[in-house]
């Protein structure tokens, strides 16, 4: 069963089950007003007889009294004495007791009762005299005309009560076919989607962005471009990998066929396979540390770490690294206490500082400093390279990403993984990472790190 037929069904027996529930309580409220009014006629039409009645000597009714008495139209009326003889009767040819049950009763009784088809509703009076129990009168009114229009009200009420809820159904059935035809094109999308693999594709808003299919639209479509960007990473990923690898492979594979026509061991090919299997490795490594990283089974070990010892062995190992070519230097260094995974730490530091070192020029300067801000610790890696242009800074964290009009490759050059790896460590760790570049001028790179309680106070 499809969900508008269903919210037709639910609209549809909801308004019935009300309609009833009202109609219900009208024909209650006519039926004891007509009755009421009934009861009222039968009560005054007896105050008017007993007001004109009259008993003897003997405790036994006068008929003479009640000669030429007109009750109201459609009644009927009987007195009889305490001995049960019928002493007046309208109209004269009822000789039965309109009320057999209620022959002897103490007290003003209302009862119904069946002649024939139709019913009568009796109003009986016991007559009572200073010298005792006299008797007995009884007034009857006909409930042929009240039943009539009772019966009719029933017909007219479930009559619009069906009418209503035909009405009420066929609304619901258009309505919702209105309201749920954004949910209609959400599935035609999908499907079209998923036969076509295109994630491109949107689903256009037709409904209003505030209500829950507006939301749900908006929420589809935010997922079908996070999955369009996915997609496209991945495929970005694959090509990226598939790059790095084909040129180590074709230098190892071109080394083995020179090591095989030649016939003998060449020192420089196999020093080239070396460093192109040191390549893989370190690509291999990153891929694994990033996928780790990415899958939460990459543990971090928290501890306190002095920040400022490990600057200090960073830059010692880096020194062999920058050589005479450039001036590496510490233009500012505070102790500083983070807590955090020691070895991670290092690594951010190395990655940055080895980055900076790589790409800035023969007799340029790489400049690292560490302070302490309010209750964070600020890192900086500042060179004197050619920069980074401002389109390329907001991707430099992906993976695999170079400015390649910047930053040249070399055959020593990394894989555009280490920054990835370091934004990652970074954040896991509270912190943030920063950079601002100009062409020409240099780049920074800024770490922020929360200092342990005790340093920040």
């Amino acid at each position: 069963m499809s969900l508008r037929l269903r919210l037709t069904l639910l609209y549809t027996t909801l308004l019935g089950g009300v309609l009833l529930i009202f109609g219900s309580l009208v024909y209650g409220l006519v039926s004891f007003t007509l009755l009421q009014q009934i009861d009222d006629t039968l009560a005054s039409t007896a105050e008017q007889i007993i007001t004109q009645l009259r008993v003897g000597e003997n405790n036994r009714f006068d008929p003479r009294t009640l000669e030429g008495y007109q009750p109201p139209e459609n009644l009927s009326f009987q007195l009889w004495d305490q001995t049960g003889v019928l002493h007046v009767a309208y109209p004269a040819s009822e000789r039965q007791p309109l009320d057999e049950r209620s022959q002897t009763i103490g007290q003003p009784k209302y009862s119904f009762v069946q002649d024939g088809a139709n019913r009568v509703r009796v109003l009986n009076v016991p007559l009572v005299t200073p010298r005792g129990p006299a008797g007995i009168l009884q007034i009857a009114s006909s409930l042929s005309v009240v039943d009539t229009a009772l019966s009719t009200l029933a017909s007219v009420l479930v009559l619009l009560v069906l009418v209503a809820m035909f009405a009420a159904g066929l609304g619901a059935w258009l309505i919702t076919d209105q309201a749920l035809s954004p949910l209609a094109a959400v599935t035609q999308m999908a499907t079209q989607i998923t036969r076509a693999d295109d994630l491109q594709r949107r689903i256009p808003q037709t409904a209003s962005p505030d209500d829950e299919i507006g939301e749900l639209i908006q929420a589809f479509n935010q997922t079908l471009e996070r999955l369009e960007q996915l997609f496209n990473t991945q495929r970005r990923f694959l090509i990226d990998v598939s790059h790095e690898l084909r040129t180590p492979l074709t230098v190892i594979k071109g080394n083995i066929g020179l090591l095989r026509k030649l016939g003998e061991t060449d020192e420089e090919s196999l020093s080239s396979i070396e460093t192109e299997v040191d390549r893989l490795s370190r690509l291999v490594g990153d891929l694994l540390l990033l996928a780790q990283a990415e899958s939460g089974r990459l543990p971090l070990v928290m501890a306190p770490v002095e920040l400022d010892t490990v600057l200090l062995e960073v830059f010692q190992q880096m020194r062999v690294l920058a050589g005479d070519r450039l001036q590496l230097k510490i233009t500012d260094i505070d102790q500083v206490q983070v807590t955090g995974d020691r070895d991670r730490l290092k690594q951010v530091m190395l990655n940055l500082v080895s980055n900076a070192i790589q790409y800035t020029p023969k007799g340029g300067q790489v400049s690292l400093a560490l302070r302490r801000s309010g209750g964070q610790a600020q890192f900086l890696v500042m060179d004197t390279g050619p920069g980074i242009p401002s389109e390329d800074l907001p991707f430099i964290f992906e993976r695999f990403y170079r400015a390649e009009k910047s930053r040249r490759r070399t055959q020593s050059g990394g894989f555009g993984l280490g920054l990835s790896i370091a934004y990652w460590i970074v954040r896991n760790h509270g912190g943030a990472i920063d950079v601002t570049s100009r062409e020409g001028k240099g780049t920074t790179f800024c770490v922020w790190l929360p200092l342990t309680e005790e340093k920040a106070q």
